[in-house]
């Protein structure tokens, strides 16, 4: 079993999740900066480098387009370049579902030709490409892992800020559009990872991850209802109606506007098919048990 692990991007949320599981179970654990790239002796005695460190999707649109591409693809092109000279076997990247497509159609699953529409997810892909670009040597096993939305206790977001309104018993008022979205459980996410790290016969590749079931947005707002201790107050206006209104939004800027009501209301089903197969084995959580799970945290931080 491997024992040394070098993480990059060790203080963000995914980091601080797979470092303190890591270390509960007597692995060695290391942060990787970029300085450290410049120190290859570091390299030397890591058998796994997971490669978590990138710049988030930005929801409001105020980043420049040019640090995605310095942040999620060059560094990842550095950091991989890192592990082909090292004595590391196992190399781990952090990428996205918007990696492969921002809208999807059905199910979402890895044989689905790339088309992302934003710098976030055009970076991602750039950096996948250049490590599909390269021979992985003997001995070496190199994994991309494309998880959806993630979510957990401790994780701020838009999951957090919708808890907040119907933790606050304000009405949901789009119940009468029907969609379904693919969720992932921070437990799920290190679980995987760990099965990539521990086990030998899971081939190199890419793989999605995400909870076994994707959840409509009215049983999410139950979830948090019933997590809230309250009852889920879902209002059906007819579709025209919301749909007008967010017509009207688009020309006198109100909160609710077509692009908006588009992203709280589409749907993005993403399979984990391939991962749950290649592993043989369910992922612990299921995700309703993993919703409840992060929202108890919410409401444990709201008091």
């Amino acid at each position: 079993m491997p024992k040394s692990i070098l993480i990059s991007g060790s203080g963000g949320f995914v980091g601080k999740n797979l470092s303190a599981s890591l270390l509960s179970q007597a692995y060695q654990v290391k942060s990787l900066s970029r300085m450290d790239l410049q120190s290859p002796n570091l390299l030397l005695e890591t058998d796994v480098l997971i490669h978590l460190a990138g710049k988030a999707h930005d929801l409001k649109n105020v980043s420049d387009p040019r640090e995605y591409y310095v942040v999620n693809t060059e560094l990842t092109k550095q950091v991989f370049d890192a592990f082909l000279s090292s004595t590391a076997s196992i190399f781990i990247f952090m990428s996205s579902v918007k990696a492969s497509a921002d809208v999807v159609d059905g199910i979402l699953t890895e044989d689905k030709l790339p088309v992302p529409q934003t710098h976030y997810g055009k970076s991602k892909l750039l950096a996948e490409e250049y490590i599909l670009s390269h021979t992985i040597p003997d001995g070496k096993r190199v994994y991309i892992l494309r998880p959806c939305m993630i979510h957990g206790p401790g994780n701020k977001g838009n999951l957090n800020l919708l808890f907040e309104v119907v933790r606050r018993g304000i009405p949901w008022p789009l119940g009468a559009f029907s969609n379904h979205r693919s969720f992932c459980s921070i437990d799920n996410l290190v679980f995987v990872i760990q099965e990539l790290i521990d086990r030998k016969d899971i081939p190199s590749g890419t793989y999605q991850v995400a909870d076994d079931e994707a959840l409509s947005t009215n049983e999410l707002i139950r979830l948090m209802a019933q997590s809230a201790g309250k009852q889920a107050s879902i209002w059906n206006f007819p579709k025209v109606i919301i749909s007008g209104m967010a017509q009207l939004g688009d020309r006198i800027h109100l909160p609710l506007n077509s692009e908006r009501l588009t992203k709280l209301t589409e749907s993005y089903v993403v399979s984990n098919e391939k991962i749950t197969q290649a592993m043989g084995k369910k992922l612990p959580l299921s995700s309703r048990e993993g919703i409840l799970k992060t929202l108890s945290s919410f409401l444990q931080s709201s008091k």
